[in-house]
């Protein structure tokens, strides 16, 4: 059960997390197999809190970046201002990150789950999409991220918030292949 007596400290991301960029590619450089790699896109078509699975793949460029497992990522390039208001969490290590993504590195004190789900939903993804910038297509930049106010419980109530939320989307997931299931019953 999530404890919602505990007190939560309003943190300035700038003051709990260091960031980057990532760098380079585009959908013109996705091959058959080769380097795992996440593009911006994603982000879109593919939604997830945690991506532990990546099944697109370069041939690596010197100068890439890599992930290390644990980074917050956030799109710098959309359609519209609540589009780009979104982040995921990159689970593992040796993905590379390709360019229009924002990097987040949170400290030890914040999941990084925790911080993709505080970006992507609530005030904090309110407060985000008013600061990206642009008309037909939208920007934002690590700046305005940094700058960017989440509350924040102790680790073991995070931990326990992200877990709530990851057996959400596990319910979800098995009810929409339930329901494919049966449409193709029906077809």
């Amino acid at each position: 059960m999530i404890n919602a007596e505990n007190d939560w400290e309003q943190r300035k991301l700038g003051d709990v997390a260091e960031f980057s960029k990532g760098n380079g590619y585009s959908k013109g450089d996705l091959i058959e197999s080769g380097t795992p790699i996440i593009l911006y896109g994603r982000l879109y078509t593919k939604y997830e809190t945690i991506i532990s699975e990546v099944d697109t793949y370069v041939e690596a460029k010197e100068g890439s970046v890599y992930s290390k497992g644990g980074e917050v990522i956030v799109p710098a390039s959309g359609e519209t201002a609540e589009d780009i208001a979104r982040a995921a969490t990159v689970d593992k290590s040796g993905i590379l990150l390709g360019g229009d993504l924002n990097v987040v590195m949170p400290n030890k004190d914040i999941n990084p789950a925790f911080l993709a789900i505080s970006i992507s939903n609530g005030n904090s993804q309110r407060e985000l999409s008013k600061k990206a910038q642009g008309k037909s297509v939208v920007h934002i930049h690590n700046e305005e991220i940094r700058n960017l106010v989440i509350p924040f419980p102790n680790k073991v109530e995070q931990n326990k918030i992200v877990a709530y939320f990851a057996n959400l989307d596990h319910l979800i997931t098995l009810h929409q292949r339930q329901h494919k299931l049966h449409l193709n019953m029906l077809l």
